[in-house]
């Protein structure tokens, strides 16, 4: 249990701070010249403590790539303020509610901590409900999460850009007019081709089985 507590960041006591600190945590690498990140995958970035350490840390040069869904107050590209900032948002045929936050370059000598969970950065969410974050301590996990976030951003991927002005504009088509990866799609035909792999056999074994305990007891 006490395993659990160390690896968890839970609202309302230390959710908002625990993040804060660890967004301040990448300042301080960013100023002594080591490596630094910030990745997050969320619904809405409202909070106005977490978007100040946000502006802090792109102050400092440190790189943040922001996914997100729906309401977003923080304003990219700004000079001096947020110009190592890119928001993106993901918008297809599924609503999607997973919550990602990666702190660090990622490197096996360098800061790498990828935290999942429940809780969007916003009043309600952090001071108002009971909302649980959990660190990810596999390496191969915290990859696929990290690459999961790499592709939302990339410039081939169809999505929404939020520009310093606060209006979305949507990136749907390359420069021959072609439509760019729908990411959602990706992902359901990658993990389709990786159903042969241990971890997802024996997921689809359990569904499975509660199918067939479900058509027994009717």
């Amino acid at each position: 249990f006490r395993r659990v507590l160390f690896r968890s960041l839970v609202a309302p006591a230390g959710l908002r701070s625990g993040l804060i600190k660890r967004i301040d945590e990448q300042v301080r690498l960013a100023r002594d010249g080591k490596p630094a990140r910030i990745q997050m995958k969320c619904n809405a970035i409202i909070d106005e403590a977490i978007i100040d350490a946000l502006y802090q840390a792109s102050i400092a040069g440190v790189p943040i790539d922001l996914w997100v869904r729906g309401i977003c107050s923080l304003r990219p590209g700004v000079p001096g303020l947020s110009d190592n900032i890119r928001v993106r948002s993901v918008v297809g045929r599924f609503l999607e509610h997973s919550r990602i936050y990666a702190f660090g370059a990622g490197r096996a000598n360098g800061s790498d901590e990828v935290w999942m969970g429940s809780a969007d950065l916003m009043h309600r969410n952090l001071d108002r409900r009971v909302e649980l974050l959990i660190r990810v301590t596999d390496a191969s996990q915290k990859a696929e999460l990290r690459n999961l976030i790499d592709l939302a951003m990339d410039e081939g991927t169809a999505s929404w850009w939020l520009g310093p002005e606060g209006a979305w504009t949507r990136h749907h088509l390359d420069d021959s007019g072609d439509p760019l990866t729908d990411l959602q799609e990706y992902l359901i035909k990658n993990r389709q081709s990786r159903g042969g792999e241990g971890d997802v056999k024996a997921g689809t074994s359990r569904r499975g089985s509660r199918r067939a305990r479900a058509e027994r007891h009717g």
